[in-house]
């Protein structure tokens, strides 16, 4: 495991928790009654619901700018921009996913002192949006451009709602995707938003990239979670910290602390 995960997270075995942002302006499900101020409220609850449970590291993300686009409008930005800074935990690092804009994740991440984005950056996929070209090349050029080549990069290569268009497997993909896309984690996700992986995918995928991270991405329950710590580095977890389990709900602090609890308990059984 590269010494910057500890270094970053404080553990080995880091459990990210999501912090959704309700529908930001000039989306559709977007409240223009309650504003801005309405979405900084939701967050910060969340956050210290989440940071009481004792995970390593927040991910924000745009999870309600439904039906989602390959281009952020500015509205968007400045939106996020101002919750994460109103909301950001003090205790831990963070970071943010923008569903599904590259650019303007690091450019939020970079304002905000996002310790990492998660993005797709490498691949060409069939998806809810049309036809998806991604371009990793650019993402980094412009994170050099700005000063933000710090910021840690996670790479989901297997992206909900979407099919790679190619015969290469994900093995395959998230090989050339550390070496010539400079990938500093691999995410693995199921086909949907909490649906989980095949398990057999990790081991294929943990052969191929060496020393670099391999994180579960979706699909994440205390159910389950002692299947995947074995074979992982990690995990992004959010709609099973919710409550009922439901991805648009507040987060549980009942939830959290039986994940948690759960996954201290298992690492303490194979440390």
């Amino acid at each position: 495991m590269p010494t910057w995960v500890r270094e970053l997270f404080g553990v080995d075995w880091p459990v990210i928790a999501m912090a959704h942002i309700p529908a930001l302006p000039g989306t559709p499900r977007y409240d223009m009654d309650k504003g801005v101020d309405c979405l900084i409220e939701h967050v910060r609850i969340d956050i210290e619901v989440l940071e009481e449970g004792g995970v390593n590291a927040i991910m924000f993300c745009n999870e309600d700018d439904r039906p989602y686009v390959l281009e952020a409008g500015i509205e968007q930005i400045a939106a996020m921009t101002r919750v994460i800074s109103e909301v950001a935990p003090k205790s831990i690092p963070f970071g943010v996913d923008f569903l599904w804009d590259p650019m303007a994740a690091m450019a939020i991440a970079h304002a905000t002192g996002c310790s990492f984005i998660r993005e797709v950056l490498s691949g060409l996929y069939e998806s809810d949006m049309g036809l998806w070209s991604t371009d990793a090349g650019k993402v980094l050029r412009f994170a050099r451009r700005i000063g933000a080549q710090n910021i840690r990069v996670f790479y989901n290569v297997v992206p909900e709602f979407a099919a790679s268009l190619g015969n290469r497997t994900v093995a395959q993909r998230a090989q050339s995707t550390v070496v010539s896309c400079l990938a500093d984690v691999i995410l693995v996700s199921g086909a949907m938003a909490g649906e989980e992986p095949d398990i057999a995918l990790f081991e294929e995928i943990k052969a191929a990239v060496d020393d670099v991270p391999v994180l579960l991405n979706t699909g994440a329950k205390v159910e389950n979670i002692t299947d995947y710590i074995p074979i992982t580095d990690g995990v992004i977890v959010g709609s099973s910290l919710k409550v009922d389990g439901y991805t648009w709900n507040a987060v549980d602090p009942a939830r959290v602390k039986v994940f948690m609890d759960r996954v201290n308990e298992v690492l303490g059984e194979v440390a």
